[in-house]
């Protein structure tokens, strides 16, 4: 039998991909431009990225593959941005960087940007530029024609574990999670990490997981907060489409996959734990990976999520506004 969870008015909010009204009409909205986990590309759902709306500005929150044309679909203007936040710098998080800084500078929008993301981050936009560089400084073919360089008007600041800072009237605070494993204190552990996110406008607080596994720094950083945007994953199902996909799989390699989904992402009862443990007021879901799941399995997720907790829960789609 299903639990409180599945009250009526969350089924259809389940379906719809909304919450109720009272969390969008909010002045701070969050929008899932994509909620698909990476790395193989769908129809149905766009690459992981996200948009803070507040005050006429626009925040992005991870770029996947598919971020310019989401916002179009949305209709965000590419002018409304004011900062880039990178939760880490996998491929499904930041493929759709390159198309939205290349889309600027032919748009002539050459107005202040931030890029914020975790230590590689200015390595990985100086790659960028190194991309850009051979069609910007042949312009539109035009002999003689001078263009503005590619990084004008952009800042990168990377950021680490306990960051806070004010980006506008928001104040931002990230923590390291646990989507990698690396020993701490160790070169690894410094070079490479994801972080999560918490934005507090004066009107809510929104906290966004990124890619990570259970994680008690992700659980204080969420405390009491408005909205939790949440990660998850079905590692059962996924490995069973890794091994219809290849037969005869590695053992070895289909070991090391398994530990890295059950270690380093969220499943339905590890979300739950995590937005209990932090008390969220609501929860979204997305960076969804579950090939095939249907309906029923999306109420089967919702299920095991409310056995912990039983406040509102959507599994989110593409395009959504909360």
């Amino acid at each position: 039998m299903l639990k409180a969870l599945m009250s009526p008015l969350l089924v259809l909010a389940a379906a719809a991909g909304s919450l109720p009204a009272q969390a969008q009409d909010n002045d701070a909205s969050w929008v899932t431009l994509g909620t698909r986990g990476g790395p193989l590309a769908i129809g149905e759902r766009s690459q992981p990225a996200n948009a803070l709306l507040y005050e006429g500005a626009t925040y992005l929150v991870d770029a996947g593959d598919g971020t310019v044309e989401q916002m179009a679909k949305a209709d965000i203007p590419l002018a409304s941005i004011h900062a880039v936040f990178l939760s880490h710098l996998h491929f499904d998080h930041t493929g759709g960087l390159p198309a939205l800084l290349g889309l600027r500078w032919q748009t002539n929008i050459f107005s202040p940007l931030t890029i914020y993301g975790p230590p590689g981050t200015a390595e990985t936009v100086q790659g960028i530029w190194a991309y850009m560089g051979p069609a910007t400084r042949s312009a539109f073919g035009q002999p003689g024609v001078k263009s503005m360089p590619a990084d004008t008007g952009i800042t990168v600041v990377e950021l680490s574990d306990e960051a806070e800072l004010m980006v506008d009237d928001i104040k931002v605070q990230a923590r390291k999670n646990t989507h990698y494993s690396f020993a701490p204190g160790s070169p690894e552990d410094q070079a490479y990490q994801s972080l999560a996110f918490r934005f507090d406008t004066p009107e809510r607080s929104i906290t966004y997981t990124g890619d990570t596994g259970p994680s008690k720094a992700v659980e204080e950083l969420a405390k009491g907060t408005d909205l939790l945007v949440a990660e998850m994953m079905d590692v059962d199902r996924t490995i069973s489409d890794v091994r219809k996909n290849a037969p005869n799989p590695n053992p070895q390699m289909l070991a090391g996959l398994e530990a890295h989904l059950r270690a380093h992402h969220l499943t339905p009862s590890d979300v739950g734990t995590m937005a209990a443990a932090a008390n969220a007021k609501r929860l979204v879901i997305t960076h969804f990976v579950a090939p095939a799941a249907d309906g029923r399995d999306m109420m089967g997720y919702l299920e095991e999520i409310g056995e912990n907790y039983t406040h509102p829960t959507v599994i989110a789609t593409d395009l959504s506004r909360y």
